[in-house]
C-alpha cells in the first residue's frame, strides 16, 4: 500500500477536490482506495455525502484510544473506502502537540494496514494549514503530491511546503518522504498568467510536474455541493477528463522501473 499525502498548507488551491476526484479515479481505474479526512473542515467527508460523528474519524485512533482499522467506512463507490473527519478532529492539534512521539502516531497505524494488503493506495486529504496533521500525514506518507493554483501566490506557497517535505526528511521523521507530484488546479488557458505559472512551475520541478492540468470549470465546483464526485456529477465534462487523465499518469508514475 502506498501512501501518498495530498498537501498544500494555503486553502483554495483545490486539494480537497484533488484528493476526492483522484480517488475516486484510481478506484474506477480498479484500484483499492483508501481516502482519510485529516481536515477537521471534513469537506472530503460530506463531498462524498458520508455524516461523521467525532468518534468515527481517526481522532481516537490518534490518541491511542482505538484502532485505525475500525475507523474505515465503505464510501458506497466500488473499491473506495474512507476513514471520515468530523469538527471535533481539530482537538487532536492540542492533544497531539502535548505528546512527544506525535509526528510517528499516524504512520504506525498505516503501517500497520500494510501487511494486510487490502489496499493499493491510501490517500491522505490535509488540513490548509502546517499543523500537528499536516505534519502527521508528511511523517506517515511514502511521498505527497501538491495541487497548485495557478497564480503567482501559489509559487510562494509551493517554496514553503518543499522546505517543510525538507525539515520533516531531516528531522528523521521521515526520511524516505518523496516529492512525486505537483498537479496545476484552476487553470485557465486562456491567460498568459496561467500558462507562465506553469511554465515557472515547470523550470524548477520538471520532473515532477504533471503533464495534466485541471481546468478551472463549474462542475468541478458544484459536485461536492451535490455529494457526488466529478465522474458521478458530470461523467462526460472537462474535469472528469482531466481527473481521468491524472489518475492514468499517477499510474505509470507509480509503475515499476523495467530494468533492460
Amino acid at each position: 500500500m502506498k501512501v501518498v499525502a495530498i498537501g498544500n498548507q494555503k486553502g483554495g488551491v483545490g486539494k480537497t477536490t484533488t484528493a476526492l476526484n483522484l480517488s475516486a479515479a484510481l478506484a474506477l481505474q480498479g484500484e483499492r482506495v483508501l481516502l482519510i479526512d485529516l481536515d477537521p473542515q471534513a469537506n472530503t467527508t460530506s463531498g462524498l455525502g458520508i455524516e461523521c460523528e467525532g468518534e468515527d474519524s481517526v481522532y481516537p485512533a490518534l490518541l491511542g484510544e482505538a484502532d485505525v482499522r475500525d475507523k474505515i467506512r465503505d464510501s458506497g463507490r466500488e473499491r473506495l473506502s474512507l476513514i471520515p473527519s468530523h469538527m471535533d478532529l481539530a482537538g487532536v492539534e492540542i492533544e497531539l502537540a502535548r505528546s512527544d512521539d506525535h509526528l510517528v502516531r499516524l504512520r504506525q497505524h498505516l503501517q500497520g494496514l500494510k501487511p494486510n494488503d487490502l489496499f493499493d493506495y491510501c490517500i491522505l486529504d490535509t488540513p490548509p494549514s502546517l499543523g500537528v496533521l499536516m505534519t502527521s500525514a508528511l511523517a506517515a506518507a511514502d511521498e505527497i503530491l501538491i495541487p497548485l493554483q495557478c497564480e503567482w501566490f501559489g509559487l510562494e506557497g509551493l517554496a514553503k511546503i518543499v522546505h517543510v517535505i525538507e525539515q520533516i526528511r531531516d528531522s528523521g521523521a521521515n526520511p524516505g518522504l518523496t516529492l512525486e507530484g505537483i498537479v496545476m488546479t484552476m487553470f485557465d488557458g486562456r491567460t498568459n498568467l496561467a500558462r507562465q505559472v506553469v511554465e515557472e512551475v515547470r523550470n524548477y520541478f520538471p520532473d515532477q510536474l504533471y503533464d495534466t492540468v485541471i481546468p478551472r470549470t463549474i462542475r468541478i465546483g458544484e459536485a461536492p455541493s451535490h455529494a457526488k464526485t466529478i465522474f458521478e456529477h458530470d461523467p462526460a465534462g472537462l474535469g472528469a477528463r482531466a481527473y481521468r487523465e491524472m489518475a492514468e499518469e499517477f499510474l505509470r508514475r507509480h509503475q515499476p522501473a523495467v530494468v533492460v
